[in-house]
């Protein structure tokens, strides 16, 4: 493999985090634009989910930025939902790289319920190390990033308040209620068999990868995805919840989620959680 891995110090991952908050807050801007206007186009993809002139906006408004990013911070290539016909071959020889959701809900963004993001991550073999996920209906900005010497930057935005640093939440006791992120009316039976094992639990609903970063705020306690996703919906949200000192497990094999390791950018099933614990552990 070759090896574009670039020396990052704790004032290079602060400036990063900033030129990405910065692009992603464009592109939201270039989607509320759309948004706000009622004026969009919706095209169905091979995979039957939607594609709609706000996606294609934002994907535009990100390449722009992160190319414009190499001259200080090292070429790195990118793979976005909106150009993912990068063959394996390529992507196979990849150990640092950017990886792209422009418009992570679009269902949510035709729904008009506000539950969309801007996704953008950094991954070093195979491990989201950088991300930020930005909320512009809401105006919600997350950011997570690993420093040296084990330290991490996790925070949330709103509007133009104050930034918080955020954690996850400690695993409740067996007589606490669990908050859970799901879905309140199409609950798969893959879910319910979960959610069976608690005693008690509270299910928290919402879109796009906003659901990990409930656990990554403390907000949830455990969000298990039984359903498909692929690589750009997580890796962003992913690194902002390990920032947080939450984990991605999959499901099955109880390790941390990885990116990149094969041909298919499907994640498997996985489990977003401040550690593993009993019941479902």
């Amino acid at each position: 493999m070759t090896d574009m891995t670039v020396s990052t110090t704790d004032s290079t991952t602060r400036a990063m985090l900033n030129a990405l908050e910065a692009i992603a807050r464009k592109a939201g801007a270039a989607i509320m634009e759309i948004y706000e206007s009622g004026d969009f186009t919706v095209d169905m993809k091979s995979d039957d989910s939607p594609l709609t002139t706000a996606d294609r906006a934002a994907h535009a408004v990100i390449v722009d930025g992160l190319k414009a990013m190499d001259a200080e911070f090292g070429a790195t290539p990118i793979l976005s939902e909106e150009d993912a016909d990068i063959s394996w071959d390529v992507r196979s020889d990849w150990t640092r790289y950017w990886l792209v959701d422009p418009l992570d809900g679009t269902k949510e963004f035709i729904k008009r319920n506000g539950e969309f993001t801007v996704n953008i991550a950094l991954i070093e073999q195979g491990v989201p190390t950088m991300g930020v996920v930005y909320a512009p209906a809401i105006e919600t900005l997350y950011v997570g990033a690993q420093q040296a010497k084990g330290q991490a930057i996790a925070e949330k935005q709103v509007g133009e308040g104050e930034r918080q640093v955020i954690a996850v939440s400690d695993v409740p006791s067996s007589t606490d209620s669990w908050r859970i992120v799901g879905s309140r009316s199409h609950q798969t039976e893959d879910f319910k068999a979960f959610v069976a094992d608690f005693a008690a639990c509270d299910i928290v609903a919402m879109g796009s990868s906003l659901k990990l970063c409930l656990v990554a705020e403390g907000a949830a306690d455990l969000y298990p995805r039984l359903g498909p996703t692929c690589e750009w919906d997580t890796g962003a949200a992913h690194a902002v919840v390990e920032a947080a000192g939450g984990q991605v497990l999959n499901a099955e094999t109880r390790q941390a989620l990885r990116y990149n390791q094969h041909d298919s950018v499907l994640n498997p099933y996985f489990i977003v959680c401040a550690k593993p614990a009993a019941p479902w552990a």
